[in-house]
């Protein structure tokens, strides 16, 4: 499966495009549509790099659900799990409650846990919890 232009523009909407090289709340050097990997505080980039880049990071979050989910998903769910790994990460998702509900077929279950991943550093981030509402009501329609 692959991720839906509804997917990406809800990844776009919280990511934000920003060209020039930023911190984000976690500390974590970022630019374009949120992507980290490799960037340094002097980076910069085109909208084009930008959504190169975003591209590279959907496939990384479309492996990890190809990788551990065991189950079927609809469109909306995929989506919506891509956006959420986009954001914390593979590693996170696959150690979460999240995934063994997912597993486990407890979908209303694991939509809940959406609710649990709206912190950085112990902080309460009003971003994230919008990000989690919009991913989770994506996830359960």
């Amino acid at each position: 499966m692959k991720t839906s232009d509804n997917g990406i523009n809800l990844i776009k909407k919280f990511e934000g495009l920003k060209t020039k090289a930023y911190k984000c709340p976690a500390g974590v050097w970022t630019i374009g549509y949120g992507h980290t990997a490799g960037v340094k505080s002097t980076d910069t980039c085109t909208k084009e790099q930008a959504t190169n880049y975003l591209k590279q990071d959907v496939k990384t979050a479309e492996n990890s659900i190809e990788k551990y989910v065991k189950v079927e998903l609809n469109q909306n769910q995929f989506d919506a799990l891509v956006s959420f790994i986009y954001n914390v990460g593979s590693v996170a998702f696959r150690k979460s409650t999240m995934l063994k509900f997912i597993n486990n077929k407890h979908f209303p279950l694991a939509a809940g846990q959406f609710d649990i991943w709206i912190y950085s550093k112990g902080v309460k981030l009003e971003g994230l919890i919008a990000r989690r509402k919009a991913e989770k009501e994506l996830f359960l329609s």
